[in-house]
């Protein structure tokens, strides 16, 4: 019998490049980032989801209470909404974004780990 790690249901869950929160696809386009979507502008926009978030993450933290959370503060998402958020990300975010993210005074960091910029 073999055991099954991951559930179905969220092998195809994507986790956002600038933020770290881990939604599906269809829950990206309804919706957006909860955080970014202010400046990446995924609701309703398939390109920009594929752009701006990635299949590829390690590990998952579950946040209720993010402004309380040692853990969210070490992740440095203790100033985002509830939810579930990808410990690592692959990926980079494309230099259009990270220039209108600079243009409004923000930094982008990538949240992948297993590369150090």
């Amino acid at each position: 019998m073999s055991v099954e790690i991951v559930p179905k249901d969220l092998r195809n869950n994507r986790a956002c490049l600038v933020c770290s929160l881990i939604k599906s696809f269809e829950q990206f386009e309804f919706d957006g980032c909860d955080n970014c979507d202010e400046f990446l502008r995924m609701k309703n926009n398939k390109d920009n989801i594929y752009d701006c978030t990635s299949t590829n993450f390690d590990g998952m933290v579950a946040l209720m209470s993010p402004e309380d959370s040692w853990v969210a503060k070490w992740q440095r998402i203790n100033r985002k909404v509830k939810g579930v958020y990808a410990i690592s990300v692959s990926g980079r975010l494309p230099e259009t974004f990270i220039r209108e993210l600079k243009s409004r005074g923000i930094t982008y960091r990538s949240r992948d780990t297993s590369q150090r910029q």
